[in-house]
């Protein structure tokens, strides 16, 4: 939270590898929801957090916005152009996140430069003392990311790196063994968006990381319907859902006003995770 003089405050974080201990110890997997930060207003991010936890969100990731988000959809690339046009900065997203005191873990996701502009080891340290425990950088492959898992390790923050379709077998190899928090599978070749249907062959994806790690594994990318999350989670330890849900929160939060839209929109994806 912000102290009020400027100065950041530890919150008490809720940390991936117990929410994913608990959620295995219920017989559930994770709902993973992205939004894009000040896409609404920036002080009203802990009310959206809030009601996304209600509906039952296990896991947010905040989004930092960027003027190039090349591995986006239109509906996500509109949301962070939005944002940016509101003066979002990740300092500002930073301060806000503080301020969420919502019973789900907080991962931070965005791209290489604005962190590398901010500082790698204040950006890990700022994330951890806001309440933040992991960071998922889009475009940071991990044979280059030997600074930034230095600057995560220290800082206590978990690695999340991205598999695709495409990714060669050393590729997973090396987000297997670069991971901290938990690995996320891309569920198709492309840009992000929402879809009438998740591939199928993303199992046998799925599996070829499960073998290489005993880290959790999560999909996305398409994933839209509560009947993607069910496919999904038979196989993976979590679903994440981002288009949708930005293009919902963009359509229906208005101030708060939509807030029981959203809540059981997401309530309805979440019953989609549980056995």
């Amino acid at each position: 939270m912000n102290s009020g003089d400027g100065r950041l405050v530890i919150a008490v974080p809720i940390h991936l590898n117990q929410r994913f201990e608990d959620l295995r110890n219920r017989g559930e997997k994770a709902l993973i929801l992205f939004l894009t930060a000040g896409d609404q207003p920036l002080d009203q991010l802990p009310a959206i957090v809030e009601a996304l936890r209600e509906g039952g969100a296990d896991i947010v990731e905040i989004g930092l916005p960027f003027s190039d988000p090349f591995g986006e959809g239109p509906t996500i690339q509109a949301s962070s152009q939005r944002s940016l046009a509101n003066g979002t900065t990740p300092q500002a997203i930073l301060e806000a996140v503080g301020n969420i005191y919502a019973d789900v873990a907080l991962v931070t996701m965005g791209y290489y430069n604005p962190v590398l502009r901010y500082g790698l080891e204040e950006f890990a340290q700022t994330s951890a003392k806001v309440g933040a425990t992991g960071t998922i950088i889009s475009d940071l492959v991990p044979d280059e990311s030997d600074a930034w898992c230095s600057a995560s390790d220290k800082a206590g923050i978990g690695t999340i790196f991205l598999i695709a379709p495409t990714s060669t077998e050393q590729r997973i190899q090396e987000v297997a063994e670069r991971t901290t928090g938990f690995v996320y599978v891309v569920s198709r070749t492309g840009v992000t968006g929402a879809e009438n249907q998740v591939p199928t062959d993303v199992t046998g994806l799925v599996q070829r990381v499960k073998a290489l790690t005993d880290r959790p594994v999560a999909v996305g990318f398409g994933i839209s319907k509560p009947e993607h999350v069910k496919m999904v989670c038979q196989v993976a330890d979590g679903a994440v859902v981002g288009s949708f849900l930005v293009d919902l929160l963009h359509r229906e939060w208005d101030n708060g006003a939509g807030r029981n839209k959203i809540i059981d929109a997401v309530r309805r994806l979440k019953e989609a995770t549980k056995a």
